[in-house]
């Protein structure tokens, strides 16, 4: 996890614009450099550090000797540096992970460097030898990247918007920013003014697809074009334990978020096992948080007392909740109602980790719901081909929803978040199963992936068919949930009035509810104008919903209401 920040073309003083690049400096509390680009005198880079590998060569934009020519700003780990450089003979100057991405892109280009990368990245490289620079983020957008880019060719580049929306440029008043998308690798020429023009936009990678990547992978290969249920099954649990053993690569401590649902209990698990088996010689730390003998607290604890973790629980109550609204929505840059709830615990959970422990590199259970077919409203799918076809809807938004929650919520407190659910080999094959394996059955969402898990003894078999809770259930009291606490405060700061006349004042997705009201406000006051990077809120499909919440549907049942 890094913050990485670029100019190019700028007609305002570098000193005064890099206060821009100070915003994000959450995103890398160890370490901060800002780089003039020779030759370009308005061009620069500035790079906030978690150092997480190589801590003495760590430090950007990335330059070596064999390539004096190109300039490597990025933030994210390719876990597959190590295959790469045996199959392809590369010669390291660094222990950088992305330093790959200067030797693949010597060797084969832009196109085969994005394809041939395993793991989360965004990226900017500049090649002043052919005066071009290359923007790409990883398919699912793990990693943030944000840009501007003005008619007369001034460049932003940016980890989060707030780095960009403050940016001076006499041609522009308010120049646009737009978050970079997902899967795609973006080419400009460089002018010798420092200006840039874009000229192609691509996408490289499409979930579905196996990745380029998959033929040099550790992991065997796979029986395919069987579908019978054991080889599925097998697949499964070796894919993701692979998923997770690739992320073990780090040099400060690992610790990982555990909801005590299916998806963290599934990484934790894993996780622990995997870290044993390599001899890490410290316990995991496992985090859980909610209110007073909420649902989600006492579920983890059943599964870390089964896994034998280092157990965290944050408790939190009301008001503290309550307090910590706008400044995650400021962490954010969102308005979306449920990623606004959810983000809450997440982010008190991340603040507790910075603060009280040395655990840096945390694991996460995000992008199961998306791939696995959680949400409680996909029991009301048509078909299975309607259900396969949300759930990649879904994975292609995570960037806005649930991956964004989890990037923001923990680089606000200079963590760095690992989601093995979203390795790109195992979404893959997860993907081209037969629609109808992966739908509910017998009222229970994922039940292939617990299945799959079943004779494992990894996880308690309640914990392991543990139905799905509303986030803002799980973390809640037994005597009040925290989407009633939320609901019953916001109603005293928002009238009915405002209410009505909110389409007037916010004709952009306009607030439906006091909520989602109060979260515009809030949304307005830190980024006038930029509604736009929402494009739609979260909702549920098939169903008649007016809130996002899993406690609205009629399927829905939490441990609160028992």
């Amino acid at each position: 996890m890094c913050g990485i920040w670029a100019l190019f073309g700028s007609d305002e003083c570098l000193s005064v614009q890099c206060l821009s690049a100070m915003k994000i400096a959450h995103r890398g509390p160890d370490a901060f450099r800002f780089e003039n680009v020779n030759g370009f005198t308005n061009c620069c880079f500035g790079f906030h550090r978690l150092a997480i590998v190589d801590q003495l060569y760590g430090m950007q934009p990335i330059r070596v000797k064999k390539f004096p020519y190109l300039w490597l700003c990025y933030n994210g780990e390719i876990y597959n540096f190590k295959q790469l450089q045996k199959q392809f003979g590369f010669e390291y100057q660094t222990l950088v992970d992305g330093e790959v991405i200067l030797h693949l892109y010597n060797r084969g280009g832009i196109e085969q460097t994005a394809s041939m990368l395993d793991g989360v990245f965004a990226f900017i490289l500049l090649d002043t030898a052919n005066r071009k620079v290359f923007l790409a983020r990883d398919t699912y957008g793990v990693r943030p990247l944000f840009k501007v880019l003005t008619d007369d060719g001034f460049l932003g580049v940016c980890s989060e918007a707030k780095g960009l929306t403050n940016l001076k440029h006499a041609a522009s008043l308010c120049p646009k920013v737009e978050p970079f998308l997902p899967g795609h690798y973006e080419v400009l020429d460089l002018k010798p003014s420092g200006k840039v023009a874009s000229v192609e936009l691509v996408k490289f990678h499409s979930y579905k697809d196996e990745p380029l990547h998959a033929a040099y992978d550790t992991v065997e290969t796979l029986p395919s074009g069987s579908f019978d249920l054991e080889t599925v099954k097998s697949n499964i649990r070796i894919l993701f334990e692979n998923a997770v053993r690739k992320r073990l690569m780090a040099h400060r401590r690992i610790g990982c978020l555990l909801s005590g649902g299916l998806d963290s209990s599934l990484v934790a698990a894993v996780l622990l096992k995997l870290m044993k088996e390599i001899n890490i010689n410290y316990p995991l730390q496992t985090f859980a948080i909610g209110m007073e003998n909420s649902p989600d607290l006492l579920a983890a604890r059943k599964v870390a007392a089964h896994i034998g973790s280092e157990h965290h629980e944050v408790i939190f109550n009301s008001e503290e909740g309550i307090q910590a609204i706008e400044e995650v929505i400021f962490s954010l840059e969102t308005y979306d109602i449920t990623t606004v709830r959810a983000s809450i615990g997440m982010y008190l959970v991340s603040k507790y980790i910075r603060k009280k422990t040395d655990s840096v590199v945390i694991f996460s259970g995000e992008g199961s719901d998306e791939l696995t077919q959680g949400y409680i409203y996909f029991h009301k799918a048509p078909s299975p081909e309607e259900a396969a076809e949300e759930s990649e809807r879904l994975l292609k938004e995570l960037y806005l929803f649930d991956v964004l929650r989890a990037d923001r919520t923990t680089a606000a407190h200079g963590l760095e978040l690992r989601v093995p659910f979203l390795d790109h080999r195992f979404t893959s094959y997860y993907l081209s199963l037969p629609a109808d394996m992966r739908i509910p059955k017998n009222g229970i969402e994922k039940y292939l992936l617990r299945q799959s898990f079943e004779d494992s003894n990894l996880l308690p078999k309640e914990i392991l068919w543990r139905p799905k809770e509303a986030f803002s259930d799980g973390i809640a009291s037994i005597k009040k949930s925290w989407f009633s606490i939320l609901q019953d405060y916001i109603d005293q700061q928002v009238d009915d009035l405002l209410l009505e006349k909110a389409a007037e004042k916010y004709p952009f997705n306009p607030p439906k509810t006091k909520e989602s009201y109060y979260y515009c406000q809030i949304f307005e006051k830190h980024y006038s104008g930029q509604s736009g990077w929402l494009p739609h809120y979260w909702m549920p499909r098939w169903v008649k919903a007016t809130d996002p919440s899993a406690r609205t549907l009629k399927h829905y049942k939490s441990a609160t209401q028992e």
